[in-house]
């Protein structure tokens, strides 16, 4: 697997180093001794995977607060989608900051969200589908948000939003402080 940094303190986008034969392709897409070479003790607890029907709808953007907050691994491994984490972490030097990018079953790139990270996607083809390794069981009692269309994050759907719960727009406005917001993205 490679990992490469992002300019969120922590996360990563991790790819994959397949071996290529008559049959197709053998990957390793998980290996925790990996993690742990690049400081991140992963261990999973759930294997969660989502579908979006329509192209455009959005899920998001989670995260889960102490005691159960929760890294995660995610891998687009059917169409495509547009991700995007949110570092929510007020001590850290990247706080509120966030990061897009395309995650596809044709790339085959995925992304490490460290805890304490929002997180969120968007459908960029029918049907696709998300599969991600978490490291704490979901507790609804630690479920945080942030709306994916707060201004104070700024973030640029790639395309108009189709879809999104109820649940995902009644999160609060985050209130203008004195932090800085700059994203970056990368496809």
């Amino acid at each position: 697997m490679i990992f490469s940094k992002i300019n969120l303190n922590g996360a990563f986008i991790v790819e994959l180093e397949p071996k290529f034969d008559d049959r197709g392709f053998f990957a390793r897409g998980f290996c925790r001794t990996e993690f742990s070479d690049y400081g991140i003790e992963f261990k999973v607890a759930q294997l969660n995977i989502s579908r979006n029907l329509k192209i455009g709808t959005i899920r998001g953007m989670h995260y889960q607060s102490a005691p159960a907050s929760e890294g995660k691994f995610i891998r687009c491994i059917k169409g495509s989608i547009w991700d995007v984490i949110v570092d929510m972490r007020p001590n850290s030097p990247t706080y509120m900051k966030h990061f897009g990018i395309e995650l596809s079953e044709s790339n085959k790139k995925a992304i490490y969200v460290p805890k304490m990270f929002a997180h969120g996607n968007q459908t960029l083809e029918e049907n696709s589908e998300l599969l991600y390794l978490v490291t704490e069981k979901y507790q609804p009692g630690c479920e945080c948000g942030v709306r994916p269309d707060d201004p104070s994050l700024g973030i640029e759907w790639p395309i108009a939003i189709s879809r999104i719960s109820k649940k995902d727009t009644s999160w609060p406005i985050i209130q203008p402080s004195k932090f800085s917001i700059k994203s970056t993205s990368s496809s």
